[in-house]
């Protein structure tokens, strides 16, 4: 019989064959979308089939990752989807989980440094206000590679629009921001 953790802070749900989920931690039965909201969190979890003891956790992650883009929640594109599928059997399909995880921690880094960057150049300047507005589009734009805190599994936000008396150098100027991050995005791959 599983515990609730491994000793190491990992939560066990154990996966019956009726396709429910068991929360070891909490003794309740929960959903997908509580999962997807721990991840968010940050929470270390395990899916064990509750029959055979075997590790399913990519599976329920795979699963996740299907139903928010089944939500219209598209992250990953057509193209992308199609060169990694291209991969499966190749010499080279070893190394690419290291390669995505790789990159993915180089976006998070990049995204808490530039956050830091944007903060602590304008913090308490005539540009404070501007900065702040930045700040909050580019948040909610990148929403979808960070957790959320409160673990609320809904739509991801959808970036604010500029406000319709904002100068016209400064929509210009985000333009030019998004296609600075685009092509940094563009040298990663």
């Amino acid at each position: 019989m599983a515990k609730s953790s491994d000793g190491s802070g990992t939560v066990i749900i154990k996966k019956y064959a009726n396709r429910r989920l068991y929360n070891t931690e909490t003794s309740s039965y929960i959903t997908l979308d509580h999962l997807a909201a721990m991840t968010r969190e940050g929470r270390d979890f395990k899916v064990i089939d509750a029959k055979t003891e075997e590790d399913i956790t990519h599976n329920v992650l795979t699963q996740i990752i299907m139903e928010e883009e089944n939500r219209g929640q598209t992250m990953l594109p057509v193209n992308f989807l199609r060169q990694l599928i291209s991969l499966y059997g190749d010499s080279m399909q070893s190394m690419v989980p290291q390669y995505l995880e790789a990159s993915m921690d180089a976006f998070r880094r990049n995204q808490t440094q530039f956050r830091q960057a944007m903060e602590g150049a304008f913090a308490g300047g005539p540009f404070a206000e501007i900065a702040k507005r930045n700040m909050d589009m580019f948040e909610a734009a990148a929403s979808a590679f960070k957790p959320k805190a409160g673990g609320a599994a809904g739509p991801a936000a959808t970036p604010a629009a500029p406000a319709a008396d904002a100068p016209r150098s400064e929509v210009e100027a985000l333009k030019a921001q998004l296609a600075a991050m685009q092509d940094q995005i563009n040298k990663l791959k």
